[in-house]
């Protein structure tokens, strides 16, 4: 199986026969595609398998980086198992971990098993090495590479037959017995190359999506045509493939299938988002407008929504290069999801509203997290950079005046927000304290910037007449 590439290569534009290096993968996108290829195989830690915090939103990796993996017993529990990425910087070695896996069971043999997943996941970065060339006689053919269960050729051929009969009989165990089948002949696709012309009694559809979860291109090619009316699913299985093979797969598909439902559209963009792979999630916002159907105004704002919750670099870049449409045209959601934690979010938060990603019914909310947790500062920012929260939302400013965000409050007046009518509001709704200072200290800057209206409302009062000493004069 190829190994799994840690860095990109293109074709140089001046001459194709040659490629040239052009960046890192980022290491969500490696870690999926490893963590895929594991998932096929049947070889996953059971308890579970996971990226350091370090890697994560879309950090790429350092170049020429060695990795290893170490496997052991725990303290307390369990067998675990140690990825590590060991580069130079400034002259310095320098190492850090890559990812761990861990299985409860803490028995010998769960400590073989990992060592086995050690090894699938070391063959999967390096290979899986054969005999040597310099090691090959003239004229001796290459011998097999032996198997953990130390089978001959036709001992593997009788094997995988009962397998099969096994796989038809019991459906419960499906499964499991494609991974077996993975594990011994590389992918479910490639087993005739070795059983012969007796093929597995599974539909076209079910050929095509183990094809995507094997790999295999050139035969899903052949099979994804057979199946024009389950392109929706395919999409999906597709655009969740890691690696540059799910990549051509799915161009493959928006290549040749004219639409696809808004649902299986956008659930296939998500799977793109979390398989890490930036340029296959532009290349569907590319397609949108004329691949889904309907075509929804808020899909590229959802997009970029998931990104950042999962890939805080990649919904980065793919802001930056969203025309401003695509953002107004978003749901308020959007600004309330980069909202949530605004420390961390901040360049995302100004772009969002310098595009004019709209409020909507969650300015309260945006301004509540903004202005709640030590980030007013950030909200000053925004409203000045045009944060569209609307002239009659009370309750937004009423957020402002209960979190002490005076400055906050002041901008929303210069606004056209009527602090009067904001006072009814407010006695309407019980939302919780309010500063008299603070309101004593609004009402007197709304004068300030309202003058004709106060005075028109001190002409419109009732007269008391003018009073000294307790007696009317």
């Amino acid at each position: 199986m190829k190994p799994i590439e840690t860095d990109i290569w293109r074709p140089k534009e001046d001459d194709p026969h040659y490629t040239e290096f052009v960046g890192m993968r980022s290491a969500v996108e490696v870690f999926e595609e490893l963590k895929q290829r594991l998932d096929g195989m049947g070889l996953l830690p059971d308890e579970y398998f996971e990226l350091a915090p370090e890697w994560k939103n879309g950090k790429l990796l350092p170049r020429d980086a060695g990795f290893f993996v170490t496997t052991d017993y725990g303290e307390s529990e369990g067998v675990y198992l140690d990825a590590y990425l060991k580069w130079f910087e400034d002259g310095k070695s320098v190492t850090r971990s890559f990812f761990t896996g861990k299985t409860l069971g803490d028995t010998g043999a769960d400590l073989d098993r990992m060592f086995l997943i050690s090894s699938a996941i070391t063959k999967a970065f390096h290979g899986d090495h054969g005999t040597y060339e310099r090691y090959v006689r003239l004229g001796e053919q290459e011998k097999d590479n032996d198997m953990i269960l130390n089978l001959t050729p036709k001992e593997q051929k009788l094997f995988i037959d009962a397998l099969i009969d096994r796989r038809e009989k019991l459906v419960s165990e499906i499964d499991s017995t494609e991974q077996l089948l993975r594990r011994m002949v590389g992918s479910i696709t490639q087993y005739m190359d070795t059983v012969g012309e007796r093929p597995l009694r599974i539909s076209d559809f079910d050929r095509t999506m183990l094809a995507i979860r094997d790999g295999e291109l050139e035969a899903f090619k052949e099979l994804s045509s057979r199946v024009p009316d389950r392109t929706d699913e395919l999409l999906v299985e597709a655009a969740g493939r890691a690696g540059a093979v799910g990549r051509k797969m799915t161009v493959c598909l928006l290549i040749d299938n004219k639409t696809f439902s808004d649902v299986a559209y956008l659930t296939a963009s998500r799977r793109a988002v979390e398989v890490g792979d930036t340029e296959r999630v532009q290349f569907l916002m590319e397609n949108a407008m004329e691949r889904m159907q309907p075509f929804r105004a808020d899909y590229y704002g959802e997009v970029i929504q998931h990104a950042i919750g999962e890939n805080r670099a990649m919904a980065h870049e793919l802001l930056h290069q969203a025309p401003n449409v695509w953002i107004e045209a978003a749901s308020p959601d959007l600004l309330y999801c980069a909202a949530i934690h605004p420390s961390d979010s901040y360049r995302l938060l100004d772009e969002l509203v310098k595009k004019g990603a709209p409020c909507g019914d969650r300015a309260w909310e945006i301004l509540h997290c903004l202005t709640a947790n030590r980030n007013v500062w950030i909200a000053e920012t925004l409203i000045q950079n045009g944060l569209k929260v609307p002239v009659e939302d009370y309750g937004a400013f009423d957020v402002c005046v209960r979190n002490g965000a005076l400055d906050c409050a002041k901008m929303l007046l210069g606004r056209g927000l009527d602090v009067e009518k904001y006072t009814a509001w407010a006695d309407a709704h019980d939302t919780g304290d309010r500063s008299s200072e603070t309101l004593s200290a609004l009402k007197e800057y709304w004068q300030s910037i309202h003058p004709q209206e106060q005075a028109a409302a001190l002409a419109e009062a009732p007269a008391q007449g003018m009073t000294m000493g307790g007696l009317a004069q």
